[in-house]
């Protein structure tokens, strides 16, 4: 399974001005693909901060690193130079990046939400890319998002505005994604089971997780109150559905059996 770690990027995260919707949005796809998310942080625009969760992540060897936010063209907009610091490479203008922050810029000056379209030395820091990094295409703003590749992992860095992440995550990050993914699958399972005190129920799902350690079995309570339920999370990843499907029905097959044994009865399956 791969490795996936999220770093988002911001003080008007922190000070509570802005919300982080970006993480939650990633490990949902991520998660989708057949990725583990094993962490995710936010930290300040402050480059040595940057720079030290980059190095945690390289080695702890995970193979896909995300960061989100800091692209843009001010100061504090430091994700590119810490990647760079990391990596031990210089910043330079890449002439793909610098294409198309230019026309992006032409765009909006002839659309009237910009005076004009001179690219100012805030607007080249946008295509300045730590050597060897390649530029993904931004289908909504004017920052592209960069890829570099080091041993065995791939760095990716994202604006931090929603519909630009979310824009280049569907179009030119695919190709890197079907990469590391290949045809991956990942599936859930949710049973809705009529049982009241979740310490009868712990250990019975404890049990068909150890039989299953392929699957990951969480509940959660639906609701409070004398009739309460428990909604009962089955899922997994695997190289195929067929593969995924087998590994889901299986460890269903032995919780129902477990909890008839106790005469507590699955009421319903949810969709996934």
């Amino acid at each position: 399974m791969i490795k996936i770690e999220i770093i988002a990027i911001g003080n008007e995260v922190l000070q509570g001005d802005v919300q982080d919707t970006n993480t939650h949005w990633l490990s949902q796809q991520l998660t989708g693909l057949g990725g583990r998310v094993e962490r995710a942080v936010i930290v300040r625009d402050d480059q040595t901060a940057i720079v030290a969760e980059l190095k945690g992540a390289i080695a702890r060897q995970t193979r896909l690193i995300l960061t989100t936010g800091g692209l843009g063209p001010t100061n504090d907009d430091l994700t590119l130079a810490a990647v760079a610091e990391m990596a031990g490479r210089p910043l330079q203008i890449h002439q793909q990046a610098l294409a198309w922050v230019k026309n992006r810029y032409e765009a909006l000056a002839q659309a009237g939400a910009v005076d004009d379209a001179a690219m100012t030395p805030a607007r080249e820091k946008m295509a300045r890319l730590p050597q060897g990094a390649q530029p993904l295409a931004n289908p909504v703003g004017a920052a592209p998002g960069v890829l570099l590749g080091l041993d065995g992992c791939q760095v990716v860095s994202l604006p931090g505005v929603p519909p630009e992440l979310k824009g280049i995550f569907a179009g030119a990050l695919q190709p890197t994604l079907k990469a590391l993914f290949g045809e991956s699958t990942f599936l859930e399972k949710r049973l809705l089971v009529n049982c009241k005190d979740e310490s009868v129920l712990a250990p019975l799902l404890e049990a068909v997780a150890a039989r299953h350690p392929e699957v990951y079995v969480k509940s959660r309570a639906k609701s409070f109150g004398p009739d309460v339920k428990f909604r009962v999370t089955l899922s997994t990843a695997g190289p195929s559905k067929p593969v995924v499907d087998q590994r889901l029905n299986e460890a269903q097959r032995d919780l129902a059996q477990a909890l008839a044994a106790k005469t507590i009865a699955i009421e319903e399956s949810e969709p996934g």
